[in-house]
């Protein structure tokens, strides 16, 4: 099941109750503090937290969701990131995340949603604790033109400005479509000009840019404000996704280029999902830059 397809079958089994919501070369660290000075004068940092988008386990969160979300929060995992929310209503999402001492400060909402329901998922959002509502793809039929992305960049601006008058923040989540150019234009592009930072920001998926053939520091030196949210995912020469630490991403060079709130690990189709995103936590908790 890709990723539409999940998101599409979250969303219709949630049902009315929610509104129509269904609702990432590692360097040795030693135990210091989140900074800290090298023998050089520069100063190293590490990750304020380590996030994990939720699709990732999808397939065991179907069949234990809480035992899942117990063992993501003893791995070490701060903050984690929605795809669907199991059929759990708002009040049983948020007292489970106490329970375990885990945030989520974003979720995944598919752009039929936010069509059909921008208010119901604004008001989700602002139950279960997010700041961030992210649209996480577009299916071919709403990304066949530029004229279409011009569309999805004016969807984009009025859900975006609704999350901003309740308090939260819209972005859009890449993959690398929208980076094969249509009449000599990047559909990515014109999804970031048309759009106001003040009301629409980027996920920055690390591994879709990167398959594309783009550099993501290019990308975030070029637009420093638009990137609070980003998807850690490695990618090996071939080109294979694998957990964080297994490929030939420069992870600290892209963070120390960003201005990143939150880091979510991601694996679109890991073979063994729990023993995935331990490997991944393990690389990101020693990783300084």
């Amino acid at each position: 099941m890709d990723r539409r397809q999940f998101l599409t079958t979250s969303a219709q089994a949630a049902g009315i109750a929610w509104a129509g919501l269904g609702l990432a070369a590692c360097s040795n660290a030693s135990d210091a503090e989140s900074s800290d000075a090298s023998s050089n004068g520069t100063v190293s940092a590490s990750l304020p937290a380590v996030g994990l988008q939720l699709y990732t386990v999808r397939s065991v969160l179907e069949n234990d969701f809480s035992g899942t979300m117990e063992t993501v929060a003893e791995i070490g995992y701060d903050e984690v990131e929605f795809a669907g929310y199991y059929d759990r209503s708002p009040e049983e999402i948020g007292a489970m995340l106490d329970d375990l001492g885990l945030s989520a400060p974003a979720a995944h909402v598919p752009l039929q949603q936010i069509r059909e329901a921008p208010d119901a998922l604004i008001q989700t959002a602002q139950a279960v604790g997010h700041d961030y509502l992210v649209c996480p793809y577009l299916r071919e039929a709403d990304r066949g033109s530029l004229d279409a992305y011009r569309q999805r960049a004016s969807e984009f601006s009025e859900f975006g400005k609704r999350c901003t008058n309740a308090g939260l923040q819209f972005a859009y989540h890449n993959h690398d479509f929208e980076f094969q150019a249509m009449d000599d234009t990047l559909p990515y592009d014109v999804l970031l000009e048309e759009t106001d930072p003040s009301h629409v920001q980027m996920e920055l998926d690390l591994y879709w840019i990167a398959a594309a053939g783009h550099d993501p520091t290019d990308y975030i030196t070029r637009n420093p404000d638009r990137y609070p949210l980003c998807h850690v995912k490695d990618r090996t020469a071939d080109g294979e996704m694998v957990s964080v630490g297994a490929g030939q991403m420069d992870f600290a060079a892209i963070f120390r280029a960003g201005n990143f709130e939150h880091y979510f690990v991601e694996h679109d189709n890991p073979e063994a999902p729990m023993q995935s995103i331990e490997a991944s936590h393990k690389t990101l908790s020693q990783l300084t830059f």
